[in-house]
């Protein structure tokens, strides 16, 4: 089964403040255009294993299989 990429559910619309790699963010379900502040860690298991299993408060749904994380800000070896 084919998704289409307005059925991607949860991302990060906008990341409002970040302290070395925790950060605060709004995210945006790109089903019902549900919009929830909530925090997060800027590595790559949470960009690509929880934001896709976020579920939507609105709604309830999830990331479609298609979902494309985002970088982190910082490389993954490095300390801040």
């Amino acid at each position: 089964m084919l998704i289409k990429q307005e059925e991607i559910k949860m991302k990060i619309k906008k990341i409002t403040e970040q302290i070395r790699r925790d950060f605060w963010a709004i995210y945006k379900c790109e089903h019902c255009g549900h919009e929830e502040k909530g925090s997060g860690y800027d590595d790559a298991n949470f960009h690509s294993n929880v934001i896709p299993t976020m579920i939507c408060k609105e709604c309830g749904k999830t990331s479609g299989e298609d979902y494309r994380p985002l970088t982190t800000k910082y490389p993954e070896h490095v300390v801040i």
